[in-house]
């Protein structure tokens, strides 16, 4: 996120708004880049608001549908770091963030770009491959498109738009128990949810042991995880 909020061109920033916020990591580094700006906070979850007001109490958090969220703004700028992916009708609702954006304004995202990774693969073949198949056939896919539909999407809308795509190298301890760890914070939620909990030990079991094979042990027991993410910044 810090990569992202770095990235910003926009250097008046009156009026901020971050865009699933969680418990208010992402809203911290924005607050850092923008001492002077009123920032407001939003999420669908009431335990992230709540975690969120208790770490950075001078900052405004509310509860928000973020395909919903009608305030028109101007905003000078609007973050969103690692929640578009679960947010559907991008063709439509990231033009509606850019027309909220003040003159100069920037719209800065990031996604997960890691779903040609062996992790990611393997979670979708367990699903479809399973006792628990029929049940996870209507588990909602990430809504995430490649960087040229982002950019033709949003080119027309601003004045500039900058892409990159960086892949980050994560140490996870554990081995693959440990990156069934880190993904159950993520990319395993869906699938979790829609199991019951005899279901989700199975689930689980089965998993790790094809991650296993997939990604082999450093020396130490542990995993380096390659992780790409797409990061965009539209400036109006």
């Amino acid at each position: 996120m810090r990569d992202l909020v770095a990235a910003i061109p926009t250097r008046e920033v009156r009026i901020a708004v971050d865009l699933g916020c969680g418990p208010g990591n992402s809203t911290e580094v924005l607050a850092a880049r923008y001492p002077e700006a009123r920032i407001t906070g939003l999420d669908n979850s009431a335990d992230m608001i709540a975690a969120a007001r208790k770490r950075l109490p001078d900052i405004r958090f509310e509860l928000a549908d973020l395909t919903t969220w009608a305030d028109p703004g101007p905003f000078d700028v609007i973050l969103s770091n690692a929640v578009m992916q679960w947010v559907p009708g991008h063709d439509t609702l990231f033009p509606k963030l850019v027309g909220k954006l003040s003159n100069g304004g920037s719209l800065a995202i990031q996604v997960p770009d890691n779903a040609d990774q062996p992790a990611l693969h393997l979670m979708r073949e367990t699903a479809a491959n399973g006792p628990w198949a029929t049940k996870l056939t209507s588990v909602a896919r990430p809504a995430r498109q490649d960087a040229r539909w982002y950019y033709e999407l949003m080119k027309p809308l601003c004045g500039h738009v900058d892409l990159w795509r960086t892949i980050y190298f994560h140490v996870i301890s554990g081995g693959a128990a440990g990156v069934v760890e880190w993904f159950k914070g993520s990319a395993l939620r869906p699938f979790l949810a829609a199991l019951d909990a005899g279901a989700q030990r199975a689930f689980i079991e089965h998993y790790q042991g094809e991650v296993a094979k997939a990604y082999l042990p450093l020396a130490d027991g542990s995993v380096l995880l390659p992780f790409p993410r797409l990061f965009i910044v539209a400036t109006r």
